[in-house]
């Protein structure tokens, strides 16, 4: 399996561990972080997968160019479609709200494929925290760092 592949599976089970979900949603709504670089970047410490300055500048600019071209718009199609719409059949809003939330999923999917081209051969593993904190901070904005701990010690165990 490819490392684009192996990384999709891990973010996929990680994402359904218990408190990791709801972390990352904190973090995505609340602190204006992006989920999949955060995952990204716990993978890469896990797997043992060096990330150099440039390797971090680099994902965060790829994760940048897939949140605000595709990711960021789908989920905001998506979350509108959430709530019953006045004129809208349910059905079809439903529908229609799964589509865009498989669509969103496939972007996210490529985003993480584009970052895990970044990252070194794997090696030994690492805490995740410090490079959930170096992605964070390169990310931009207040780095959430309780809520970093918090996804870093859910992720490791």
């Amino acid at each position: 399996m490819s490392a684009a592949g192996r990384l999709w599976a891990w973010a996929v089970e990680a994402y359904g561990r218990e408190g990791v979900s709801e972390t990352c949603l904190s973090l995505q709504d609340r602190d204006g972080q992006s989920v999949p670089l955060l995952l990204f970047g716990a993978w890469a410490a896990m797997a043992g997968r060096a990330l150099d300055d440039e390797a971090v500048e680099a994902a965060c600019d790829v994760a940048r160019v897939w949140e605000e071209t595709a990711v960021a718009p789908l989920r905001a199609v998506r979350r509108a479609l959430k709530a019953p719409v006045i004129d809208m059949a349910a059905e079809a809003r439903e529908t229609v709200r799964a589509r865009v939330k498989s669509a969103e999923l496939e972007a996210e999917r490529h985003l993480l494929a584009g970052l895990a081209e970044l990252a070194g051969a794997p090696g030994p593993q690492r805490d995740p925290l410090p490079d959930l904190v170096r992605l964070s901070r390169a990310w931009g904005g207040p780095l959430p760092r309780p809520a970093l701990a918090r996804l870093a010690e859910r992720l490791a165990s």
